[in-house]
């Protein structure tokens, strides 16, 4: 038996935050104390943080180390750890690998290969290897606008540890997309794209958007419920878009575009995420809604690192300060992904939960990760 207990802290608790102490006690949190009193043998928290481990559903941070520069692909067992660790370090004890499954069989200026079977076995392979510090599902990220997604989704099932499907579609002209002249210079800028090549691949990408769309939405939506995973959607702009997403089974919103889509997912039960990095820069670098706002709504459930992951600790930290309410602001990368991605075992500071835990200390603004657990075990 190993325990440790963490006293004269300040708790995240659900609801509240109020000094005492927890026991980590055999990988599980064993007790939670009230007691001003500093158990012999007890870690003195000085008055720091105690809070449930940060859950990320969406991030790429694993495709920035498979591909540092363009055209380079690093060896994947490398960066698989690389990305562990370094999300260990930013105090996110479970984490939801975004793979793009959907390819094209043509040549792309944006590097579409089939890739995400190949990868999620090694990723799972080094978990059952126990090379990995945290916490990993997978997060197939579904495009719709693509030739092989039917073939892919097959490639995968319920024994993959599929815990999000994401409907994806990036056809120029749509959601995230809707604006051309943005796409324009955002493919420009990332693939330098001339114009007669952007011209064709818009064109391209159009003809085999509204080809495979129904068909790619519902052999989707079937793989979601064969694996047992979340539903989500992928930049919702519109209340169609919303009823549409409500209708598939959709329980969880990625970084719908506009405040009109968000209020159409509130209405129907659809949990509401957006990126951390837009909370923190206070406002999206696309021109989509502004996290800010959706959370003065009320409108905002869950914060994802996206592409920066020191970022979720500090939106947590950020929304819990402007609203008056750390607990709040914690529950957005804590117990409500927990609840989206149906994790029961973990998400609070809670008796008989997993003792994933950070502990982080706050003299400003800004939080300070001291250390991390997993399971009890320190592992940053």
């Amino acid at each position: 038996m190993t325990e440790i207990i963490l006293a004269n802290a300040q708790l995240v608790l659900p609801d509240a935050v109020r000094r005492g102490a927890v026991v980590l006690r055999d990988g599980v949190i064993a007790a939670i104390d009230d007691s001003p009193i500093l158990p012999k043998g007890a870690v003195d928290c000085g008055g720091d943080l105690i809070a449930p481990g940060l859950i990320e559903l969406h991030t790429d941070n694993l495709e920035r180390h498979l591909a540092p520069r363009p055209g380079v692909d690093w060896p994947h067992a490398s960066a698989v750890i690389a990305h562990d660790r370094e999300l260990a370090g930013t105090g996110i004890t479970t984490v939801f690998d975004a793979l793009r499954i959907g390819s094209l069989l043509r040549d792309d200026a944006r590097g579409r290969g089939r890739y995400a079977r190949a990868l999620a076995s090694e990723i799972l392979e080094m978990r059952s290897l126990a090379a990995l510090k945290i916490s990993h599902y997978l997060h197939l990220r579904a495009e719709i606008c693509s030739e092989t997604l039917p073939e892919e989704l097959e490639e995968f099932g319920p024994e993959d540890r599929i815990g999000i499907v994401s409907l994806m579609d990036h056809t120029p002209g749509q959601r995230q997309f809707s604006n051309l002249d943005q796409l324009r210079t955002y493919l420009r800028g990332k693939y330098g794209l001339s114009d007669p090549e952007f011209e064709a691949h818009v064109a391209a990408q159009q003809a085999l958007g509204a080809r495979v769309r129904a068909v790619h939405e519902s052999a989707t939506v079937a793989a979601a419920r064969a694996y047992g995973a979340t539903l989500a959607s992928h930049d919702d702009t519109t209340a169609a878009q919303v009823a549409a997403s409500a209708a598939q089974g959709v329980r969880l919103a990625e970084f719908p575009t506009t405040k009109e889509a968000a209020d159409a997912c509130h209405s129907a039960g659809i949990a509401v995420m957006m990126g951390a990095p837009n909370l923190i820069r206070g406002g999206s670098h696309s021109g989509n809604v502004a996290a800010s706002d959706l959370a003065a709504a009320g409108r905002l459930d869950i914060l994802s690192s996206d592409y920066v992951p020191a970022a979720l600790l500090q939106g947590a930290v950020r929304l819990g300060q402007a609203c008056g309410d750390l607990a709040r602001g914690f529950a957005t990368v804590t117990s409500a992904p927990a609840q989206a991605a149906g994790l029961t075992d973990r998400g609070a500071l809670r008796e008989g939960l997993r003792a994933d835990l950070i502990r982080v200390a706050l003299p400003g603004s800004e939080p300070m990760l001291q250390a991390v657990w997993v399971r009890g075990a320190r592992v940053a």
